[in-house]
């Protein structure tokens, strides 16, 4: 009897350990699916909506939901030199892009140096500009776009191209800091000391030495001020041209449309090509990484 008591606890705790596993597989299959199916919910939140929109732009119905069969009339109107909202679609892109590449180039310009300057300032002096830095990251653009409406009128100047460009610079430079730092403190500082000390002038050895160093960091400041402004609502409303003249990005167009009973059919297709266009720069990305990873 003892015998086969000592015989049967072995077979007892392998069952054991068997059935703990068991449980423990059907917890992880069970966390799977909660996963997948809240990636999904989320996915069809984000992705549903733009997927409706981009159905609609298929038909000349004036309202969205309605379907007056497949046709391109979106498409081509939008591409009309005769339309009136389409003129006015691709006046506002011009707007947008011309503002977004000014601002962007001078925030990089701007944000490099003081990215520099902040980098060769002593440990309290660093700490109060990397504070001050990150407020207006954090910063709620409202209240950005009123403080600087209250300064331009402080100072007697009118909203124009000018203020619109120093929003953007205000908004993005921030950005551009954080995007520098990192590599500042990546860089080999005796690098750029060993340049002047081979006869190069402080002005040849940061743009012969530190900047080449210092241009992925560069690049990728540039990159989020592009998207920054050229996404931005709340400063460029405030601080647009006002006085006679019609002055409109892509987001505030779109804004004031919507004040309409039934906005411009040309939007969806609009934003449909925008869409595309995301797209395309993705997977061109995607591609592209994957084939120097591959080399690599």
């Amino acid at each position: 009897m003892e015998r086969e008591i000592v015989m049967n606890t072995p077979n007892m705790a392998m069952e054991e350990t068997n059935r703990s596993l068991k449980r423990k597989a059907k917890g992880e299959k069970t966390k799977k699916a909660v996963a997948l199916t809240f990636v999904w919910i989320m996915l069809l939140i984000m992705y549903l909506p733009i997927m409706y929109l981009i159905l609609f732009s298929f038909t000349d119905a004036n309202a969205i939901g309605q379907w007056n069969g497949f046709n391109l009339d979106c498409y081509s109107t939008l591409f009309s030199s005769n339309n009136v909202d389409a003129m006015k679609i691709w006046e506002a892109t011009w707007n947008t892009v011309w503002v977004a590449i000014v601002a962007s180039v001078l925030s990089t310009v701007l944000g490099t140096a003081g990215a520099i300057g902040m980098h060769y300032l002593g440990k309290k002096f660093k700490a109060v500009f990397n504070f001050a830095n990150e407020i207006p990251i954090v910063n709620a653009e409202i209240v950005m776009a009123l403080s600087l409406v209250i300064l331009f009128a402080f100072l007697g100047l009118p909203t124009s191209a000018f203020s619109l460009i120093i929003g953007h610079m205000v908004l993005t430079i921030p950005f551009v800091v954080i995007n520098v730092q990192p590599k500042l403190e990546q860089m080999d500082p005796s690098l750029y000391e060993a340049a002047m000390d081979l006869g190069a002038s402080r002005t040849g050895a940061l743009f012969k030495v530190m900047v080449p160093d210092l241009l992925p960091g560069i690049f990728s400041g540039f990159m989020i001020s592009m998207t920054l402004s050229l996404d931005d609502f709340v400063i460029t409303e405030f601080t647009k041209p006002s006085e006679g003249i019609d002055f409109q990005t892509i987001s505030t167009y779109v804004q004031g449309t919507l004040s309409r009973a039934t906005p411009p059919i040309q939007l969806r297709s609009f934003t449909t090509l925008i869409f595309v266009l995301i797209v395309a720069v993705m997977i061109g990305y995607t591609i592209v990484n994957n084939r120097k990873a591959k080399k690599i």
